[in-house]
């Protein structure tokens, strides 16, 4: 061993100037190697020396000659030396003397056992992996050391290693690469058969699962899913006269185990059997005659209780606790208890603790603050046969560097006394008992809370009793409890009480209990705090008076919607004629009891014989949009009358509408005129759904000239459109109500629409009607305006 200065002469050159903080770094990294190296070289002696006294106790050989049998082993079977001690640390088997004349150099205890393949690339993987087990000290160090090393050139993805137990299931002692999920499931295997790490110590040969199918058929496969792991080699690890760990490595991928690597992961198995001797399957505490006395002790206790251990990480902090010692009573979650649970770490008996307020308990009892002492708790537990809810109590006290943790089941009477407890402060209510002989009273802890009492006061006697309500309500209260006194006759009278939240009004039931000469003696009953109920009363007959109010104002709504009905959209009871035509007309409202909304129409007859049509949505519903429709209703019709254009007359409306009380109004229109001379029909639109024309049979839509919205720009831009009708022609003009649908576009309405116009059953004078029963819904729909423009045939013409 080398040493250096701690600090050089010079640093940077400078003489006496500041330290080269790189070459102090430099010198520290040199002692923490050195200082590895020297923990190793004192780890690899011990294990040599152990395996030096195993040869020597079986063969009666000198230490010299010991080490020579080490030696020449390890180079006969081209092992390493660390290799060939932990093989011999695993196996401890007494060597067989089949022939007495054998020198010590000649015997071997492995004679039976084969030799891992040969090769550069074994030797360097085993002689790494017997170097670093030095270091292993538990199973699940050993797991993750092995899945470190087989990873990379086995293509391993998880390790197990199960120890079988002495009623011959197995224990999950070590794993990695598993997720807590499996672990808990798979963390206790019973002796049931189609366990392939129990048919590996039952048999004492290597399992090899290449095919999850074909596996799975035989075996109970590992996994959620199975076919997690496309494959999986179960190997015996022989640590005494038998094998008693199972080690698994499993793959992702599916697929074989090549020869090589059959023959490395036995190798491997070997060498794992000097470090599970080494330090056995499980973690235990230190034995003696204290440690028997205090497990003799806790046999006895009729109580579930467990005496913990803390394990402290290498920051001090306490990171679980080792269970020394436990009663019977005292069961973890696979059913393990009483001594079985010696050794075992409390997270991994009980993993759910960690979530609860008991860790937290623990931690501060073992601080020195004082016993835990935990709130009830439920769980579900068989009894006799039989699964019943139990309550439980949790209680954490320090003794010496540990801690003693006791679980106290509450028998029923502990039970009932609750559940009565939680009727009362669930139905916020309290019993009283007054004894009219003794004088002696009783009030539960819910009446003290229900009167804001301190029970260091005592029990109000019923004679005062009426004095805790308010002024007014003590004449009821003594007239009612002077009955129960004298006549013996029962109580039942609300009252009300003042406490720092405000007025609370309560109710006291109460009967007496009268001797055989039927004078009370006694009375008894109960105090309920009804403020809650009363509030929801009061607010309830709140709402009665309001929604009267608003029924009032709703009728008052209906009534001047009646009323604009007439004024502004009459609506004629039979078909109406214009130059030439016949036209049905049809408004359906969206609200029931309210006749007007934002849609309307107009057919008129003009001066000069033609006939003007037109239907227009405005946006909303309400007055605001009654006053709009007004506006545009009847602006529209004296503009076309005057000799407006039907593109001017939108030109102008748009205008009209932007510089309106409602600037941000819009609303839809088409402008239709018909010349009866020539049947044809002019007509322009401003973003509404286009007029449907049914000739012989066929409906369509008719091609809609340019128009954007009303009120969407200063700048619009209007077309017209023109068409000649036919006789027995028929044209709908509409408002989207009729074919909008939630959850649907506005072609499906257009198609449906046309579909309905079109059947053979359209035709006639309740086509109308027949229409709108095919298109509407019952519920959920906006404004519906129709008018059905007929070209009467020829016989039709007179009538």
């Amino acid at each position: 061993m080398t040493s250096e200065p701690a600090l050089p002469a010079q640093s940077g050159g400078v003489p006496g100037g500041v330290p080269d903080l790189a070459a102090l770094t430099r010198v520290v990294a040199r002692q923490r190697a050195e200082l590895d190296r020297l923990q190793d070289l004192a780890a690899t002696s011990a294990v040599v020396e152990r395996a030096k006294g195993a040869v020597m106790a079986q063969l009666g050989c000198s230490p010299d000659t010991a080490q020579e049998v080490v030696q020449r082993r390890a180079e006969t079977a081209r092992r390493t030396l660390l290799e060939e001690c932990w093989i011999i640390l695993g196996a401890l088997a007494p060597a067989p003397r089949t022939e007495p004349e054998q020198t010590p150099a000649d015997v071997s205890v492995w004679a039976t056992v084969p030799a891992p393949a040969a090769g550069e690339s074994d030797a360097d993987v085993l002689g790494g992996l017997g170097r670093a087990l030095v270091r292993v000290g538990t199973p699940h160090e050993l797991a993750r050391c092995l899945l470190d090393r087989l990873a990379p050139d086995m293509g391993a993805d998880a390790v197990m290693i199960y120890a079988r137990l002495p009623a011959g299931g197995l224990e999950l002692v070590g794993h990695a690469g598993i997720d807590d999920t499996l672990t808990s499931q798979w963390s206790r295997v019973p002796p049931l058969g189609g366990i392939a790490a129990l048919d590996v110590l039952d048999a004492g040969q290597p399992r090899w699962l290449e095919d999850p199918r074909a596996d799975g058929k035989r075996y109970l496969l590992i996994g959620d899913p199975p076919e997690r792991w496309g494959s999986r080699a179960w190997l015996p690890v022989v640590t005494g006269d038998t094998a008693d760990v199972a080690l698994g490595i499993l793959r992702r991928r599916e697929g074989v185990f090549p020869p090589r690597v059959r023959d490395r992961l036995l190798a491997v198995a070997r060498l794992c059997a000097g470090p599970l001797r080494t330090f056995g399957a499980r973690q235990t505490p230190a034995a003696g005659a204290a440690a028997d006395a205090v497990q003799t002790v806790f046999d006895r206790l009729p109580v579930a209780a467990v005496l913990l251990a803390p394990l402290r990480s290498p920051s001090g902090g306490v990171e679980d606790f080792r269970i020394d010692a436990a009663t019977g009573l005292t069961s973890d979650t696979v059913g393990r208890s009483g001594r079985e649970l010696v050794g075992l770490r409390l997270l991994e008996c009980r993993p759910e603790i960690a979530d609860e307020p008991l860790w937290q308990g623990c931690l501060d009892a073992l601080a020195g603050e004082g016993p835990y002492e935990g709130e009830p708790y439920a769980r579900q537990q068989v009894v006799a046969g039989v699964s019943e809810l139990s309550t439980y109590s949790a209680r954490a006290a320090r003794l010496g560097d540990g801690l003693v943790v006791s679980w106290v089941r509450h028998d029923p009477s502990d039970r009932q006394e609750q559940r009565l407890a939680d009727v009362q402060r669930l139905g916020n209510l309290g019993w009283a008992t007054w004894n009219l002989v003794t004088g002696e009273t009783n009030w539960s802890t819910q009446v003290f809370s229900i009167f804001e009492r301190d029970p260091a006061q005592g029990v109000v006697p019923l004679a005062r009793f009426p004095r805790l309500a308010l002024p007014e309500d003590v004449p009821v209260l003594v007239r009612a409890v002077g009955e129960l006194v004298r006549r013996g006759r029962p109580c039942d009278v609300p009252f009300r009480i003042v406490t720092g939240d405000g007025v609370r009004h309560l109710r006291v039931v109460a009967e007496a209990v009268a001797d055989v000469d039927g004078a009370p003696v006694e009375v008894h009953g109960f105090v309920q705090d009804l403020t809650a109920q009363r509030s929801a009363e009061l607010a309830l007959v709140a709402s009665e008076r309001a929604i009267l109010t608003q029924h009032g104002v709703l009728q008052a709504e209906r009534t001047v919607a009646a009323r604009l009905q007439d004024a502004l959209l009459p609506l004629p009871k039979r078909p109406v004629r214009l130059a030439g035509l016949r036209v049905d007309i049809a408004y359906l409202p969206a609200q029931s009891g309210l006749s007007v909304g934002g849609d309307w129409f107009s057919a008129i007859e003009l001066p000069d014989g033609d006939a003007l049509f037109v239907v227009g949505d405005v946006a909303g519903h309400g007055i605001g949009a009654v006053a709009s429709m007004a506006l545009l209703r009847f602006t529209a019709k004296g503009m076309v009358i005057t000799g407006s254009s039907l593109t001017g007359a939108l030109t102008r409306l748009n205008a009209l509408l932007l510089h309106s009380r409602d600037p941000h109004g819009s609303a839809t229109m088409v402008l239709a005129r018909y010349s009866p001379g020539e049947r044809r029909l002019k007509w322009a639109q401003a973003g509404h759904p286009p007029p449907l024309l049914v000739r012989g049979g066929a409906a369509r839509c008719l091609d809609r000239p340019f128009g954007v919205l009303l009120g969407a720009t200063d700048t619009p831009r209007y077309e017209e459109a023109e068409i000649r009708l036919e006789p027995g022609d028929r044209l709908l003009l509409y408002t989207d109500g009729l074919v909008e649908r939630p959850a649907e576009s506005i072609d499906q309405g257009l198609e449906r629409l046309a579909g309905a116009a079109a059947h053979p059953g359209a035709a006639g004078r309740a086509s109308l009607d027949r229409l709108l029963g095919a298109m509407l819904e019952p519920e959920g729909r906006d404004d519906v305006c129709v008018l059905d423009i007929r070209v009467p045939l020829p016989r039709d013409a007179e009538g």
